[in-house]
């Protein structure tokens, strides 16, 4: 099964090919990257909510 990965892995495809062909694949870094910090956000975001909450209760009690 290992050897197959590494066949795999081993062979240049078409779309490859032609993405970094094009130029297209600065585009497709962008997104993913775009989408990585964008969900990070959102984690630093709801962790900032949370101890606002967690502070909040305990002082309730």
């Amino acid at each position: 099964m290992f050897a197959m990965q590494l066949f795999a892995q081993n062979g240049d495809s078409s779309i490859t090919e032609s993405v970094y062909a094009s130029g297209k694949i600065y585009v497709v870094v962008a997104c993913v990257l775009l989408i990585l910090f964008g969900l990070l956000f959102f984690l630093f975001t709801i962790e900032k909510r949370l101890k606002k909450l967690e502070q909040k209760s305990s002082s309730k009690n």
